[in-house]
């Protein structure tokens, strides 16, 4: 049975071209969809099911660049030990220790909430950067699994680093590699200043093993440039570009704050993809994204801030008037950039056939000219009503389909508490 949106608004994610039609949406991976009479006048609809979406707009599905599971239960969590003053401290006192206390239980609960959140928002694919130093092995393929069972696309890494000593990097290499010989997937780094030169030769080599890219956290922060100056006499991005990381257009770099003008040219005349995170640089005061010169391979991400990809563009819009060229069309091709590094790259579960619906009722017309300005300025997650993904309901009326929602979300808490008292 196919599902049929009649009577839609359509609007293409690339050209932005509207049409009055109706849609027929095939099911299955790689799938796609029909468009039919609005009216579906001399259509055969009895195997169907049809649904009114007079008055909406429909559109493709949204997608997370960078995401962190694990950073699901953080919310209300009890504070630090001690008050962090710079960047380093708030990974020290709040982040790893967080991921330090996560447990497979806390994983799973982690993975559900945040795919749920994900779909909610209008994201029917997540692209996910994973800790958990004392629950290594068999942690992608947890979140993996609750993943499916909500009905949301992924493609995860695990943060191999050194900073929990070299048997913990060398579980995360394992982990990796065992992932990646049934999954898609990346090689996962946390950043230059805990990756080691064995380590970062092993990650290269898993890599070109598996036909994938590197996704790592690159200059989120000074420090992380002024230890690769200090321990290896180059920037950060020059260290990453000598082994080879950029050489893949399956590569993600992360945030990309703090460039030199050569690191920049790096980057521009790679094949390398950027994410940045707006939002998240403004609440660790670590600096502004600024994506001029650093080429068309830039997208966006929430860093595990939340998973409302509309609020991130805007954020990254709002931000950027500040330090970065960006204006409203632009703010829209990043937020779209994703779809097409997943494509050129081959990856499985960001098909055309990933929708969402939007109940938005402007109070001005929404042209194709014009939706740019609609979609910084006015669009919300609140104006989600449907999702889509392969085909399939993901979210109906605004209620997941897949899933209890309400009993999952008792195990969160239950799986929350857990953890604030381990910390």
């Amino acid at each position: 049975m196919s599902i049929i949106l009649k009577n839609a608004t359509f609007i293409h994610w690339k050209s932005l071209e509207q049409i009055q039609t109706s849609l027929k949406v095939e099911p299955g991976s790689g799938g796609g969809y029909l468009l039919l009479p609005a009216d579906l006048e001399g259509v055969d609809i009895s195997k169907d099911e049809v649904i009114d979406c007079t008055g909406k707009l429909v559109t493709k599905a949204f997608a997370v660049g960078h995401h962190h599971v694990y950073s699901a239960l953080a919310r209300g969590m009890p504070v630090p030990a001690k008050q962090p003053e710079n960047f380093m401290e708030i990974l020290k006192y709040v982040w790893w220790n967080l991921d330090k206390a996560l447990d497979k239980d806390m994983i799973e609960a982690s993975a559900l909430a945040t795919a749920m959140a994900c779909a909610k928002a209008g994201s029917a694919f997540v692209i996910d950067h994973h800790a958990s130093p004392n629950a290594i092995r068999g942690s992608l393929e947890i979140i993996a699994k609750a993943f499916h069972r909500v009905g949301v696309g992924h493609l995860l890494c695990y943060e191999i680093s050194d900073r929990d000593g070299l048997e913990k990097a060398q579980s995360g290499l394992q982990e990796t590699e065992e992932y990646l010989n049934a999954n898609q997937g990346l090689v996962g780094l946390h950043a230059s200043f805990t990756v080691g030169d064995e380590t970062l030769k092993k990650a290269m080599n898993l890599m070109e093993k598996t036909n994938s890219g590197i996704h790592i956290h690159v200059a989120e922060d000074l420090a992380d440039q002024d230890h690769c100056q200090q321990l290896y006499h180059r920037r950060v991005v020059e260290r990453l570009h000598q082994f080879g990381v950029l050489n893949s257009p399956k590569t993600i770099l992360a945030h990309c704050l703090h460039l030199s003008e050569k690191e920049r040219s790096l980057i521009r005349n790679s094949p390398a993809w950027l994410v940045e995170n707006a939002e998240s640089n403004l609440n660790n005061n670590v600096g502004h994204f600024r994506g001029t010169d650093l080429g068309k391979n830039i997208m966006l991400g929430t860093d595990g801030m939340h998973s409302d990809m509309l609020r991130s563009a805007q954020a990254a819009f709002f931000a950027g008037q500040e330090a970065d060229q960006i204006n409203v069309p632009e703010a829209y091709r990043r937020f779209r950039n994703v779809h097409h590094y997943l494509a050129d790259n081959h990856f499985k579960g960001d098909g055309e056939n990933n929708l969402v619906v939007l109940d938005y009722n402007s109070p001005t017309p929404v042209t194709t000219d014009n939706f740019p300005g609609h979609f910084v300025f006015g669009l919300s997650s609140n104006h989600i009503q449907h999702v889509i993904s392969n085909g399939n309901w993901l979210v109906n009326n605004k209620r997941l389909t897949n899933v209890d929602e309400k009993a999952i979300l008792t195990y969160t808490k239950e799986q929350a508490l857990r953890m604030w008292k381990k910390l």
